[in-house]
């Protein structure tokens, strides 16, 4: 498989971190370098980790997680986006916090580990076509660590716009990803 397929899977996955990375960003008002990168480490990380767990999985799981993955990822998603535009409405949703103050380690990895389920099917994929995972998993995961930095700073400059509603929309765009992935995966069933 050649760099530039490689790339357009990166890209892919990174799509759901991406949007997650603004939806967390709009509720940040003095952004710090810690709060740029860190979504982007924790998104970034499991991405590149996914593939290679699935990888080495094998094909044997593949049809267990197909089976219930999607709703994993809808059920973890419906929570924390619903938790968000509660907190918004509360009146919560925006304050001199940032996010690496608003969400926990255990927050930041229930939502890393959601948008990164679909990276566990490429990995049993890639398997299949004999693809070096080390490379791959590497690029997916500088790729999605880029694509979340871009979208955390989008997001911020975004919040600042649309204050109060910021932790709202992130909520809504939350719940529309599990959704989408949720509909994707009885799709696929």
């Amino acid at each position: 498989m050649d760099f530039f397929t490689v790339l357009a899977i990166a890209l892919g996955l990174s799509a759901d971190a991406f949007t997650v990375s603004v939806a967390a960003g709009c509720r940040i008002r003095r952004l710090t370098l810690r709060d740029t990168v860190r979504p982007g480490l924790w998104f970034g990380g499991f991405q590149a980790l996914m593939p290679i767990l699935g990888w080495l999985g094998g094909l044997a799981l593949r049809e267990v997680i197909a089976g219930f993955g999607h709703w994993v990822a809808f059920g973890v998603l419906l929570v924390v986006g619903g938790k968000m535009i509660i907190e918004a409405l509360r009146g919560g949703g925006r304050s001199e916090d940032s996010i690496s103050e608003r969400h926990s380690t255990r927050e930041m990895l229930i939502l890393a580990i959601a948008t990164s389920i679909d990276a566990l099917v490429v990995g049993f994929s890639l398997s299949v076509l004999h693809v070096s995972i080390w490379a791959a998993a590497v690029l997916i995961g500088v790729v999605t660590f880029l694509v979340c930095v871009v979208g955390t700073l989008f997001g911020c400059g975004i919040g600042k716009l649309v204050k109060g509603w910021a932790g709202i929309a992130g909520g809504i765009v939350l719940i529309g990803i599990g959704i989408k992935l949720l509909m994707e995966g009885l799709h696929r069933a």
